[in-house]
């Protein structure tokens, strides 16, 4: 539970609880390692996966593959129920999810990704729908998966990732939008380090850059309203300092104008979507809110989307549809952070913390998940599904037997 719910690291467990012996009248027999406290928490992963079985109520996958750790990647399957979004009135939690599989492996592709959600699907049951971003091998294996089902399984696009495509395509090969990210650039390496730190322009990632480009747009309108200032400004004034730290950027003004308008109105049509999900209220919100953009690859783009997505909603329940993958990358954001914390991040047996940061992590759903995974059963589960990881290379190599002498054929 400290590791689950307070999210402090393995090696703070024991200090916590010997604290807590040491300062409080909590009476403790005795204190467990943290490697014992790493396999009750792999242990708990496990065994969830093995409760995992059909169900008889609506529910939605969510799959998404991680980041690269080491060699290999792991693709994810959530399983969340059609009314999650009803019922939470909110955007849902990983409290709302349950996780029914993780494949790991160093070989992805349209055919691999396809025999993993097989095998996965056969398990767990059919899905009502299945939740993706745009991923172009996610998108080929999910195809190949569905080209075999009998029934048709209705696929949603992930809005974020839809909505940041189209950003991407409408303005990343214009001049202007070049111009202005490579002011954004100068004005942060001028900013950082001085008193006006604070108004450093977000971060510009290298990948997946337009998914959050709405705070670049809002802090591209929030400067020009301050620079904007007719006369002569007053000198080692705020303005003044501004001003050199942004040469011509008020030249810019018309297109950061429209390139806030839009990133504004795409984030607005993202927040309503994925706190309400989409039903008929939600998509007449959107739609509105579109007429407002120019005409544009991000209006057409996101007009075709919530056109194509309210058929899905109506074919498939009456309740409002999840149509964003945001919790698996959360949860990614939460495993990421565990594992960076490995001298050699690699993705080993690790991966069966997924499952236990998903669902309500209380002793009701500990203990009988304990109960059906042993340690012995995690040594065999490494063995046949983790494929071999970096520290068992690095040990191997770093072995005596084996090895080749200098000077020795």
């Amino acid at each position: 539970m400290l590791v689950l719910q307070a999210v402090v690291s393995y090696r703070s467990v024991p200090r916590i609880l010997n604290l807590f012996r040491a300062k409080t009248p909590l009476s403790l027999n005795w204190t467990p390692h943290f490697t014992s406290v790493i396999n009750w928490t792999l242990r708990l992963g496990l065994g969830k996966l093995k409760q995992v079985q059909p169900i008889s109520q609506s529910w939605i996958a969510i799959i998404d593959h991680s980041i690269d750790i080491g060699t290999k990647k792991a693709l994810v399957v959530l399983r969340v129920g059609m009314d999650a979004l009803s019922l939470a009135s909110k955007a849902i939690t990983l409290k709302d999810c349950e996780c029914i599989g993780i494949k790991v492996s160093e070989t992805v592709n349209g055919n691999t990704i396809a025999l993993e959600l097989e095998s996965i699907f056969n398990h767990a049951g059919m899905p009502d729908a299945i939740v993706k971003d745009c991923d172009y091998t996610l998108q080929k294996g999910v195809r190949l998966w569905s080209e075999k089902q009998e029934v048709s399984i209705p696929i949603i696009e992930d809005i974020g990732h839809v909505m940041a495509n189209a950003l991407k395509s409408q303005f990343e090969g214009t001049s202007t939008y070049k111009c202005f990210t490579s002011m954004v650039s100068q004005c942060a390496k001028r900013l950082r380090q001085t008193e006006l730190a604070f108004l450093t322009p977000p971060k510009l990632r290298t990948k997946g850059r337009f998914l959050g480009i709405s705070k670049l747009g809002k802090w591209g309108d929030k400067m020009i309203e301050v620079l904007a200032v007719k006369g002569r400004a007053k000198k080692e004034s705020l303005l003044a300092r501004l001003r050199q730290a942004l040469p011509g950027f008020t030249q810019l003004k018309p297109f950061i104008m429209r390139f806030a308008n839009q990133a504004k109105i795409v984030s607005r049509v993202m927040e309503i979507l994925k706190n309400q999900g989409l039903n008929k209220t939600t998509y007449q919100q959107c739609y509105q809110l579109s007429e407002q953009l120019p005409n544009s690859k991000v209006k057409n783009r996101m007009q075709t989307w919530l056109q194509q997505h309210i058929k899905i909603q109506q074919q498939i329940t009456s309740k409002p549809l999840m149509v964003s993958s945001d919790i698996i990358e959360s949860l990614f954001g939460r495993f990421k952070h565990i594992i960076e914390r490995s001298p050699q991040a690699d993705m080993n047996r690790t991966t069966l913390l997924i499952p236990a940061l998903c669902g309500n992590p209380d002793e009701n759903m500990m203990t009988p998940a304990l109960n059906q995974a042993s340690h012995k059963e995690l040594k065999n589960g490494e063995k046949e599904n983790i494929p071999y990881t970096m520290r068992k290379k690095r040990q191997a190599f770093l072995a005596n037997n084996g090895i080749q002498k200098p000077g020795k054929q």
